[in-house]
């Protein structure tokens, strides 16, 4: 058994077990008695039409219950709306709903659904339904689109500005003594988690319960209560284990209302799994990106003026972009900076969040031009960051609520041995290989919830406690968190206290996304278990026969679940003793924590420094990552042990961004021409390189009651301008393409 302060410590995952026995049951391994299973057929036309549809082999295939199309499938309540899923309301991923009418929008949309009493039996009745089409011309690239590129109002949901403006740009590229303008391209990318996403529907009666894959279980029941049309007391949502998600279950897509419709059509529990390659047209993706990025500065790398412009692909009916521009807008100081984007209307679902979204694409572009900046003036890269350094938020002039940047830089450099680098390129080699390391900073915004969060905490006669919350864990490791808040608030150890999460029945949290999971649940969970603390102590205080009646219930301490006064640690009672002389089974609280919002009067946000180290073979064009460092500064960190695992993870997408990821468009069909993991790369365990991971705790007392300020996406942001700017040490060339490929690289060098 553990004592002292629960918090901070390197606690196992509570879920481990369970998943490595495999006894952890999925959404779509929940199978109630006559489950039947439910397959997508999607469009084989990015644009168009629905001529036809015949399903006369897929009926005739013994165990098909139904083929349902838009001639079938009901009409939905009301047409989705895209909010983003931390605003406590319905989370829509897109505003198209499909099989409502017979146009196609891209190809993978889906245009039937099969559903038999096998999933078997289902898939082979689904490749023989027969769809015509009258196929119209399609936009599916940037290069296809650049000419029709328009300024949309607002993106991301509705909660970005289409433009940036401070200061005077043109004055302030005029004051330059440098000028530097560059293109960058980035591939698209998709998510592919490990478990695809998927919904099994059970109704009983007019009632619906819904296992999803979702990290939001709230935002699943809202949205699919406005599509059906039924009260959201309606419908229960449990996503008690989710297999990984990254942002592709953030927002809630079609699948779980349509199994819904299909489970209704058919009278039977229905479990629709989209498969690995419905999940490149499924769940949304980080869309293809152009930026032009024009910095000015003085000779003495101070930044005068920044000019950023991003052009990317949305859906024929949202305006969606990566918020890319905010972070070149808010990392340095820089009085002038104006910023746009443009939008193309493509054959294309909508994008959606992809792990830091935004973040990871804007800091490459910049953290890239940074580091040209720092050669062409002879400066060292860290020191020209020092010299830009943001003291207060550049977008609105406020104080940080917490920062840390500095020290990040100053102990990443001693982690990595930046001082023994030789600064002029292709200067180090190993045999054959072409050496080279490279920097870059980290930032990602502090989001928190719209609404406010709830726990509820119990404890019992036995001296055990429980924590509850609805939100769900798809790997971070947020049910583990729970228990550690839970036990120091509660003056108990965390092997004493069970958590339940992952309900709609619980008490309510929003998705967990953003980076906000943690700080959203542990400050829920913090008020409920220090409202129970209180009220306990407050009932021993009241009550003459305890050993603390009268005392002032400020001095009262707890430790090991037994109350006592801190000047007279040997007078006190244990909450067993309190509970049973009332002949009381438990007591238990609600705790609800009030987030701040969004103005604050402070910028908040997560910061850390990447370091990487290269090898690059000239003759093969091959890249290896030999050593990444990482140092963050993260606010309070409730257990080191899954913070460092979500850093590592954060990291490593980072080298799948830099060298690997990238969704290919075959432009004349307007279809994903990879849409499979044999031909999506991503890093894999020979990829992985020696990383190092370092956090900074920084007091921080305006994001939440602990000052949690999130981990889950800043590990990945600046890790592929560092391995960019690493390759550039090595061979003297720049690549401002991702990501850097054998070709690319055989092609400069």
């Amino acid at each position: 058994m553990s004592t002292g302060p629960q918090i901070g410590r390197d606690v196992d995952r509570i879920d481990a077990h369970a998943k490595v026995t495999g006894s952890a049951r999925y959404s779509a391994e929940q199978h109630p008695p006559g489950t039947a299973y439910a397959v997508l057929v999607g469009a084989r036309i990015a644009r168009g039409r629905v001529t036809g549809i015949d399903t006369s082999a897929a009926l005739a295939v013994d165990g098909v219950l139904a083929v349902l199309t838009h001639r079938e499938l009901p009409r939905i309540a009301t047409k989705p709306v895209v909010i983003p899923s931390l605003a406590g309301t319905s989370a829509h991923g897109q505003s198209l709903f499909p099989m409502q009418d017979d146009r196609v929008h891209y190809a993978g949309q889906p245009v039937a659904m099969v559903v038999a009493d096998t999933l078997e039996r289902a898939e082979h009745a689904a490749e023989l339904v027969e769809v015509d089409y009258a196929e119209e011309p399609s936009v599916t690239t940037i290069e296809q689109g650049r000419d029709d590129a328009f300024e949309p109002e607002r993106i991301f949901g509705g909660i970005v500005p289409g433009r940036t403006e401070r200061g005077d740009v043109d004055q302030g590229m005029r004051e330059a003594d440098v000028v530097l303008e560059r293109v960058f391209h980035l591939a698209a990318n998709h998510h592919n988690p490990i478990e695809t996403s998927a919904a099994t529907a059970v109704w009983e009666d007019a009632k619906l319960t819904l296992y999803d894959t979702t990290q939001g279980p709230t935002a699943t029941r809202l949205s699919v209560a406005e599509l059906l049309g039924i009260p959201p007391s309606d419908i229960r949502v449990v996503s008690e284990f989710v297999g990984g998600s990254f942002g592709s279950k953030a927002m809630i897509w079609s699948h779980p209302t349509l199994a819904a419709m299909a489970a209704q059509y058919v009278r039977a529990p229905v479990t629709l799994s989209l498969s690995r390659e419905q999940m490149f047209t499924g769940s949304g993706h980080r869309e293809e990106q152009e930026h032009t990025l024009t910095l000015g500065a003085r000779q003495d790398g101070t930044l005068t003026a920044l000019r950023h412009r991003k052009l990317s692909p949305t859906s024929p009916y949202d305006d969606w972009a990566e918020p890319s521009i905010s972070p070149v807008s808010q990392l340095y100081t820089c009085p002038n900076f104006h910023g746009v984007y443009n939008l193309i209307r493509a054959n294309t679902m909508t994008p959606t969040f992809m792990r830091a979204p935004g973040e990871a694409s804007g800091a490459f572009v910049v953290e890239t031009a940074m580091d040209e900046l720092a050669y062409e003036l002879g400066i060292d890269p860290i020191e020209l960051r020092l010299r830009n350094h943001a003291d207060t938020d550049p977008e609105t002039g406020q104080p940080w609520s917490s920062k840390g940047l500095r020290e990040c830089y100053q102990r990443g450099a001693e982690l990595f041995g930046w001082a023994l680098r030789d600064p002029i390129p292709r200067s180090r080699r190993d045999g054959n290989w072409l050496v080279g390391s490279g920097m870059a900073s980290a930032l990602y915004p502090v989001y928190t919830p719209m609404s406010p969060q709830r726990a509820r905490a119990r404890v019992y006669a036995d001296g055990r406690a429980v924590i509850e919350t609805g939100a769900s864990d798809f790997g971070t490791g947020v049910g583990t968190i729970m228990g550690q808040v839970a036990a120091d608030a509660l003056g108990m150890e965390t092997e004493a206290i069970s958590v339940r999460y992952g309900d709609t029945d619980l008490p309510n949290t929003v998705a967990a996304v953003g980076s906000a999971g943690s700080g959203a649940v542990s400050a829920a969970v913090h008020t409920a278990a220090t409202a129970l603390r209180e009220h306990l102590v407050a009932q021993a205080v009241a009550d003459p026969e305890s050993p603390l009646h009268g005392a002032d219930p400020s001095r009262v301490q707890v430790s090991e679940g037994r109350m006592f006064l801190s000047e007279r640690p040997a007078n006190g009672e244990s909450y067993t003793d309190l509970l049973r002389r009332h002949m009381m089974f438990d007591a238990e609280a609600l705790g609800e924590w009030e987030p701040p919002g969004q103005d604050t009067g402070y910028g908040m946000a997560t910061f850390g420094a990447q370091f990487a180290e290269v090898g690059v073979d000239p003759d093969l064009g091959l890249v290896r990552v030999r050593r990444l460092t990482g140092v963050f500064a993260p606010g309070r960190v409730l257990n080191r042990k899954t913070a460092r695992s979500q850093l590592l993870g954060g990291m490593l997408w980072g080298v799948g961004q830099a060298l690997l990821e990238a969704t290919h468009m075959e432009p004349r069909q307007g279809r994903w021409a990879n849409a499979s993991l044999a031909e999506y790369l991503v890093p894999v365990n020979a990829d992985a390189p020696d990383i190092e991971v370092e956090m900074i705790e920084v007091e921080d007392r305006v994001v939440n009651p602990l000052g949690v300020k999130g981990i889950g996406e800043v590990g990945q942001v600046g890790v592929a301008a560092a391995i960019a700017n690493a390759v550039f040490h090595a061979t003297g060339r720049r690549f401002h393409d991702l990501p850097i490929t054998i070709e690319s690289v055989l092609a400069r060098i």
